[in-house]
């Protein structure tokens, strides 16, 4: 009887040490998965019509031989951030630049997610005008003296953007221009579309190529902690560095030519 109820009770010690092995001091692994997804927004690569000086929103044309070289020299100074996915605009342009960053950072083999959303303002009647005009156009209904005057009063408040999109919406005669609002809410619901989405699946560094004024408006207010983005203008292939985390953006960096500083060095040596 006695040997009966010595089994019993090793039994139920090792069937408690089974079912629960932190009460014997083995703990389990409750380490939290890191699902952080950190966006490198990217400018394209320098084209055609950005070199004419014209109007490119929804219009678009090919990287220029200097566009192309830029995009190259931000591949391989971004070398060392390993993506896990790219994504795009789906105008020509964004494309080109996302394939040759990825190909000259030796990631060909990765496809790249092509978004409408993220595409540039659509300008209307604007598009493939001279720039000179359009701004010129917005400074005068604006009450500025010049375009001039316009763009040094940008460059200390962020929200005379709003009022020269809004401008450009209004002028153009097709009726299918858009303004600051129209762009940020088509972005921003993509971007927290592809960040949650990237975010369940594990987090990681994400390429993203689009275009200058579309990604000054999709950042401008994306910061959770109410960081205002002034930038309005960045040169072409320069990086935005976006960190998401439990629902949560911050942006780190704005309008970064950097890697594209880097990887120039590096094609020199």
């Amino acid at each position: 009887m006695k040997n009966y109820v010595q089994l019993k009770l090793i039994a139920f010690i090792l069937l408690t040490l089974f079912i629960n092995p932190q009460i014997y001091g083995q703990k389990k692994n409750t380490t939290k998965k890191d699902n952080t997804v950190t966006i490198y927004f990217t400018r394209h690569g320098k084209t055609i019509l950005n070199t004419m000086d014209r109007v490119q929103g929804w219009a678009d044309t090919p990287l220029t031989p200097e566009g192309v070289e830029v995009a190259e020299f931000l591949g391989k100074g971004i070398k060392d951030v390993n993506f896990k996915a790219a994504y795009s605009s789906d105008l020509g342009r964004a494309r080109q630049t996302a394939r040759i960053v990825l190909d000259n950072k030796g990631q060909s083999n990765l496809q790249i997610i092509e978004v409408p959303q993220l595409r540039e303002t659509n300008f209307g009647s604007y598009e493939g005008d001279l720039n000179s005009k359009m701004w010129g156009d917005a400074a005068l209904y604006l009450h500025y003296k010049s375009s001039k005057e316009l763009f040094a009063d940008m460059a200390k408040n962020p929200d005379v953007l709003k009022k020269a999109m809004e401008t450009f919406k209004t002028l153009e005669t097709l009726g299918i221009g858009e303004n600051y609002d129209d762009v940020k809410a088509r972005g921003q619901k993509a971007i927290r579309e592809i960040a949650e989405k990237e975010a369940t699946s594990g987090g990681g560094n994400i390429l993203l190529v689009a275009h200058g004024m579309a990604i000054s408006v999709f950042l401008s207010d994306l910061d959770s902690s109410g960081k205002k983005i002034a930038g309005t203008h960045m040169g072409n292939a320069a990086v935005s560095k976006v960190v998401y985390k439990d629902g949560k953006f911050t942006v780190e960096s704005f309008g970064d030519m950097g890697y594209v500083e880097k990887g120039k060095k590096l094609s020199n040596k």
